[in-house]
């Protein structure tokens, strides 16, 4: 028997995007206000690597919102979001599309022992958006990957993703899929499922700080190469 295709899971933001938070952000503090009608502004957090709950938990904290009532309100707050998104994002991301990523996902694509999906902490709407807006979702299957509208918990995404990509009930194997992103919460992701993980020095990491991948490479087009060798 054949082996299974390799299942590669792409972070979005500092991996396949760059810069393209803005109006992410913006979004996330609309529908805090909307749905929990508290000030988001000056509550410092660091989203690099974070499930959008899980930022919008931290900002919500930080007001003294207390625990119960944000995970009330939490399904709500992702309609909110998503819509908020859809309505200040702007028309098009391609500016923002890091150098030879379009490359290598056409590359990647042509394969039949390669599998593309998603990995990220934005609510599956919002990330469907930033790739259409940026030219780049035909490149991943809709019924595929894992998002924060998945789980609160980065940790938990790559089993989701898994499960997505299997076959007659049976998770898509471990030793097959692999999480490519650019922060040290991608490779913890990875870590927590034993699965591989190529890091990308595309974001603000530095190569040591991603010292748990199994790879580090400087971007898309690298990252394409080691996928296609372990495929």
């Amino acid at each position: 028997m054949s082996a299974a295709p390799l299942l590669a899971l792409w972070d979005i933001d500092g991996t396949l995007l760059r810069g393209a938070t803005v109006d992410h952000a913006g979004a996330l503090h609309t529908a805090i206000r909307e749905v929990y009608s508290v000030e988001p502004e000056g509550v410092p957090v660091d989203p690099a690597g974070r499930t959008d709950l899980e930022i919008a938990r931290q900002i919500l904290l930080g007001r003294g919102v207390p625990a119960e009532h944000i995970d009330a309100g939490s399904r709500d707050f992702q309609i909110a979001c998503g819509e908020a998104y859809g309505r200040a994002g702007p028309g098009s991301l391609a500016e923002f599309v890091l150098p030879g990523v379009p490359e290598a996902l056409a590359e990647l694509t042509e394969r039949d022992d390669v599998i593309l999906a998603l990995l990220t902490g934005n609510f599956q709407p919002i990330a469907r958006m930033k790739l259409r807006r940026a030219g780049i979702e035909h490149f991943f299957a809709h019924g595929q990957g894992a998002f924060g509208s998945d789980s609160e918990d980065r940790t938990d995404l790559p089993a989701v993703a898994r499960r997505r990509a299997g076959a007659e009930g049976e998770p898509h194997p471990r030793e097959r899929t692999v999480v490519i992103g650019d922060t040290p919460r991608d490779v913890a992701c990875a870590q927590a499922d034993e699965v591989r993980c190529v890091g990308v020095t595309t974001g603000r990491f530095e190569a040591d700080e991603l010292a748990g991948a199994d790879a580090t490479v400087a971007g898309a087009r690298e990252a394409a190469e080691v996928l296609a060798g372990w495929a």
